[in-house]
């Protein structure tokens, strides 16, 4: 789920809560029935009297009678057509034997114009830098300067190659389709989206330079909007602890990849932490013996309640509500103003990068220096010292930004 094109982690785990068949226990998708057993006159061994046809009606809805609703998704599988659309077209864009020289550089060739940028530009197969600004990567000089904060929604469809675009789909089937099943398409489609903006916020307050793109700020909503909802629902939950833990290692073993150089952690920080407030106000569920109250066969309860849920969702609503509209209300206008929050935290960069003998976390500028000779230009990276000489006919702005990236990266 990486951003900024670069190789990255991905939440490639589906957890699943079942709880143990056990007469204490309760499976939050269904309800339960007392088992059936013969009137105390009857015995085992002998047939049961003929049903009243109003009780076998009513032990028939009882087998059948569910606590929650159950979904068919379609808005997780429509998102993962729409971002391999979008990736296509951007690879159509691109268009790499046209805008890069020389042609023969392209991987796959044998693809025409949809073959991908050198590896040396881009490992991940998939089109160039300048391209993925066009159609809407997140640059926070654009952001700012021209007023383009549909950037930071637009950043979201965007992947930086095919490695990237197939582990973030692959991510977001096993964890959005799950969500989208058990509350329906409307609450996973804001969580989501929303999730999405609050990483892109978060990124562009840290990370200032470069661009970036990804889906992995919505996907570690996603996993934030599931660790809050199991918290919001405690009580209706078996192996609570068990799925609590396995959450936690799931979401800090991918955050700690995030420290890796060129993957956007920020991005990952900043859609957990919306996705995790965004759950406490979508995903909150009615405490248990209120829903069996309201669907029991004769109307009353044996132990009515009064509350639709219990004091401390009342409680967590509130406080998330208003921790998360107030914290994106904050970060847009700090971004708008052109705040850069690394000036106002010293160590805040570590969570995105940690340098060690390996890689370094600093991000090299690459300015080319060009020359026009006669019908050729010649064009040297002021960073490294390479230059090479290009047909001035074939080079236009564009390709002759690629040619200094390409440059300076060899």
């Amino acid at each position: 789920m990486g951003r900024d094109p670069s190789p990255s982690s991905s939440p490639e785990v589906e957890v699943k809560i079942h709880p143990r068949r056990v007469a204490s226990t309760v499976h939050p998708g269904r309800g339960t029935s007392p088992p059936l057993s013969p009137p105390p006159h009857v015995t085992t061994d002998s047939p049961l009297p003929p049903l009243n046809p109003t009780h076998e009606r009513d032990r028939h809805r009882d087998r059948n009678f569910s606590l929650f609703k159950r979904w068919f998704p379609w808005l997780v599988p429509s998102f993962v057509v729409a971002n391999i659309i979008i990736f296509i077209v951007t690879m159509y864009v691109n268009d790499c034997p046209n805008h890069s020289y020389p042609s023969s550089s392209c991987v796959a060739p044998f693809l025409g114009r949809f073959s991908f940028q050198p590896l040396r530009e881009n490992p991940l197969f998939g089109p160039s830098s300048t391209t993925l600004g066009k159609m809407g990567a997140l640059e926070v000089d654009k952001v700012i300067g021209k007023h383009q904060a549909w950037r930071l929604i637009s950043c979201i469809w965007l992947h930086g190659g095919l490695v990237h675009v197939l582990a973030n789909m692959l991510s977001l089937v096993f964890i959005g389709i799950r969500l989208e099943q058990e509350f329906g398409f409307v609450r996973i489609g804001f969580l989501y989206v929303i999730s999405g903006f609050g990483g892109s916020l978060v990124s562009a307050l840290f990370i200032q330079s470069g661009i970036s793109v990804g889906a992995s700020g919505a996907l570690f909503g996603l996993l934030g909007g599931m660790l809050s909802e199991l918290l919001m629902n405690w009580t209706i939950y078996a192996n609570k602890c068990a799925a609590l833990l396995t959450l936690i290692v799931i979401v800090v073993i991918n955050l700690a990849v995030g420290i890796l150089p060129h993957v956007d952690n920020f991005a990952h920080i900043g859609g957990f932490v919306s996705g995790f407030l965004l759950g406490c106000v979508f995903l909150i569920r009615p405490q248990f013996k209120w829903v069996s109250q309201q669907n029991s066969p004769h109307g009353h309860a044996a132990h009515p309640v009064k509350y639709k849920h219990k004091p401390y969702q009342y409680v967590l609503w509130v406080i998330s509500f208003i921790l998360l509209l107030a914290g994106l209300i904050t970060g847009l206008v700090l971004l708008l103003r052109g705040v850069n929050l690394n000036e106002h935290c010293s160590w805040c960069h570590y969570l995105s990068c940690v340098p060690t003998s390996k890689w370094s976390c600093k991000t090299e500028q690459m300015y080319c220096e060009t020359t026009q000779m006669g019908n050729q230009l010649n064009i040297t990276c002021l960073s490294n010292g390479r230059s090479d000489i290009f047909p001035l006919s074939d080079t236009d702005s564009i390709k002759a930004q690629q040619l200094c990236s390409r440059l300076c990266n060899s």
